[in-house]
């Protein structure tokens, strides 16, 4: 099963300037209970915004510069690369974006596990379009803002009808 997770605001914005736009914990803590002693394939300027491969994890990334290196990484040059290597080792990798990587992954997922933010946010990429006649909504938890967490959201997850 290859899941693509991610977190998106109500217009589909995921960032800005290759930057995370809004901070929320729980969905953080979420994101590394659900990822954790998993491969997670992600690009390289998604990498480059997290600043260190994460840890407990088996980190993949994809690039097409053929000389990039990081320490702590598997370094491939195609999402195709990157999934075969994953398999081999995880039955459930997990993709992390950016935008590219994304919409790149989307015909070869199985499961959509989303953060929705609940505000619209200027932003500079964006997660594709959710085609309802390909997925299902198989579950969803929403949550309001609170002291730790400035917006409301949802966490849902989408299956491959």
């Amino acid at each position: 099963m290859i899941t693509i997770i991610a977190a998106i605001a109500e217009n589909n914005a995921l960032g800005k300037n290759n930057q995370l736009i809004w901070h929320l914990p729980a969905d953080l803590k979420r994101f590394k209970k659900t990822t954790l002693n998993h491969c997670v394939i992600m690009g390289r300027k998604t990498f480059e915004s997290l600043g260190k491969p994460l840890p407990n994890r088996t980190n993949t990334l994809i690039t097409h510069d053929k000389n990039y290196k990081a320490e702590g990484c598997i370094v491939v040059n195609s999402l195709k690369e990157a999934l075969q290597l994953a398999m081999k080792e995880d039955e459930n990798p997990f993709i992390l974006g950016g935008a590219e990587i994304y919409k790149q992954a989307m015909p070869f997922a199985d499961k959509l596990d989303l953060t929705f933010v609940h505000h619209k946010f200027d932003a500079d990429v964006f997660f594709p379009e959710i085609d309802k006649k390909i997925w299902k909504e198989t579950s969803r938890e929403d949550f309001k803002a609170d002291e730790k967490n400035k917006y409301n959201y949802s966490f849902v997850t989408f299956e491959r009808l």
